[in-house]
């Protein structure tokens, strides 16, 4: 029997994955605006990341794909790393987020990837 935190904590995870993959669609520009210059058609990536995002959370919250998803958001999480790398690299392009944040982002990347894998292992 699952705990009762390994599933509230899984659900929040997931949805967090919908809402965040979401966005990409209400607020594409920022996206891309944060996209690495050598990536090509960055609205389109900025797209397909939010249709892997919500797809993945989704799966996330339906115990037979679980596993799967867990594992597709921990590819997901470092596909887009270097995204907030070149955005760490130039706060000047994002004057509304505090350059400190910029870098908190990096490590904070880490522990969403463990989290995930978290989910791997049930």
């Amino acid at each position: 029997m699952r705990s009762l935190f390994a599933i509230t904590t899984r659900i929040i995870f997931g949805v967090a994955f919908m809402l965040g993959g979401l966005n990409h669609f209400v607020n594409p520009d920022f996206y891309v605006r944060i996209m690495p210059p050598y990536l090509p058609w960055p609205l389109a990536l900025v797209y397909v990341s939010g249709m892997a995002e919500v797809g993945l959370g989704a799966m996330l919250l339906v115990p037979r794909w679980s596993r799967v998803a867990a594992w597709g958001l921990i590819a997901l999480l470092i596909a887009i790393f270097p995204a907030n790398v070149c955005m760490a690299m130039h706060p000047e392009a994002f004057p509304d987020v505090a350059p400190l944040l910029l870098y908190v982002r990096l490590p904070i990347q880490g522990l969403l990837i463990l989290w995930a894998w978290w989910y791997t292992r049930e």
